[in-house]
């Protein structure tokens, strides 16, 4: 029989889960995306570090959470995503305090590169899309769109509230700060976190009717479920078919540009701003609004996505690329201030675009049993780049003082991505053993 009576609740329980993931997630994320690049001149000044060795310990996060990413979707596809949540949390909000009490370069890698950066890849990224992909399927991308959106509009908040904490102490205090709110948030993980799909409970994913009748047994709301996804032209694969397929690898191509171009300019934004002369409060509010054009995109692409038949979705992908190529080109031919607000909004726009959409287009593409494993490992492979990124914004200003070979760089890359996402097409049934149940 079920866990608990089968009695639907007035607002449906995974909106509340998506509300909370999106709280949390801009607060760690918002946190590691963009305190990295405020505190960024401080860290180097006081450990003696030039841009490129600077720049490693966020890359070092990106790739220790691309290496375990396999196995966190593998855990949340087996046993669920609540305790990963929980884990990854911790170890974040662990790190953000320990960063009061560094003084040597080493320390400094081994707190913000592995335990900042992987306990949030580990508890704030797949274990939650995981979730969100189990609980919802009409409405996925608005769910998505949800969580995404909440991420840039507390990511401003953090934003602020961070340059704010820099000014009025430093950055060490305000990571201290930061750790005890991240931990702060463990409970409500506990309580708004589901290990299990929608039906296990006696819900229906999307908050649908359950039906007519007594309380169904856990194997018929499972059935129902089953049932409900296929009404919906939702397939399952497994992990293994879904590797098998064309449209993984493009899209992997897709998502791996997509974290060169963000992975490394999120890290230098602000660095970049004050170098061409803004002052630090104007970056700070520069940066705000570069995240504040990632809410629209996030939000509303969603629920596009959701209205846009599975053979157009792609496009969405080559929108979002061709926004780089035109905020990138627009700054290099100008130099203006002018250019400067272009390149980054059509940079939020199209960064806040891209993560939610890949994710939104593997779960219509391949389904829910094995969503965790397939975006896992589709994170591990790009993991280097998540590294390389970075450090090479870095090193190429080390070398030139300047980051124009980088956006050449980003240029060109998102240049080939709006070719390659155009080429993306629903996958083909590979043979009769597509598995379309629990």
């Amino acid at each position: 029989m079920l866990e608990r009576k089968s009695l639907k609740p007035r607002i449906f329980t995974g909106w509340w889960s998506v509300l909370f993931i999106g709280a949390v997630s801009g607060l760690g994320h918002g946190f590691n995306t963009y305190g990295i690049s405020v505190f960024f001149k401080d860290i180097a000044g006081e450990l003696e570090l030039n841009r490129a060795f600077t720049s490693l310990a966020a890359g070092m996060g990106r790739l220790e959470g691309g290496i375990t990413s396999p196995l966190v979707g593998w855990l949340s596809d087996k046993f669920g995503p609540r305790w990963i949540v929980i884990i990854g949390t911790f170890v974040a909000g662990v790190g953000m305090i320990l960063m009061y009490y560094i003084t040597q370069v080493w320390q400094y890698y081994i707190v913000w590169g592995a335990l900042i950066g992987l306990g949030l890849n580990i508890g704030l990224t797949v274990a939650c899309d995981k979730m969100i992909n189990d609980w919802f399927i009409r409405r996925r991308g608005l769910a998505m769109g949800i969580k995404f959106a909440l991420i840039s509009i507390f990511g401003i908040v953090v934003l602020q509230a961070i340059t704010w904490l820099k000014d009025v102490r430093d950055w060490r205090f305000t990571c201290l700060i930061w750790g005890f709110i991240i931990l702060a948030s463990i409970p409500f993980a506990y309580i708004l976190v589901k290990p299990h799909r929608p039906e296990y409970y006696g819900l229906m994913p999307d908050g649908a009717e359950v039906g007519p009748g007594e309380e169904k047994s856990r194997e018929e709301m499972i059935e129902r479920g089953v049932s409900y996804a296929s009404s919906l032209q939702e397939t399952e694969y497994t992990f293994k078919q879904a590797l098998k397929t064309s449209t993984y690898w493009l899209l992997m191509i897709g998502f791996t540009v997509h974290n060169f171009i963000a992975g490394g300019f999120n890290v230098h934004v602000f660095p970049f701003l004050t170098d061409i002369g803004i002052d630090e409060a104007a970056a700070g509010g520069m940066m705000s609004l570069m995240i504040f054009f990632t809410i629209p995109s996030r939000f509303f692409g969603g629920m596009v996505a959701d209205r846009v038949p599975k053979r157009y979705i792609q496009l969405l992908l080559v929108g979002a690329f061709l926004l780089q190529v035109i905020g990138i080109s627009t700054f290099l031919s100008s130099r203006s201030i002018f250019s400067v607000y272009v390149l980054l909004a059509c940079h939020g726009l199209s960064s806040g675009a891209m993560t939610p959409l890949v994710i939104l287009i593997l779960g219509r593409y391949f389904g829910r049993k094995a969503f965790g494993a397939i975006l896992g490992t589709m994170i591990a492979f790009l993991a280097p780049m998540g590294l390389f990124s970075p450090v090479y914004y870095g090193w190429v200003f080390d070398r030139y003082l300047s980051y124009d070979i980088a956006f050449i760089t980003a240029l060109i890359m998102a240049a080939i991505a709006v070719v390659t996402t155009f080429f993306v097409r629903v996958p083909r049934p590979l043979s009769d053993d597509i598995i379309t149940h629990r």
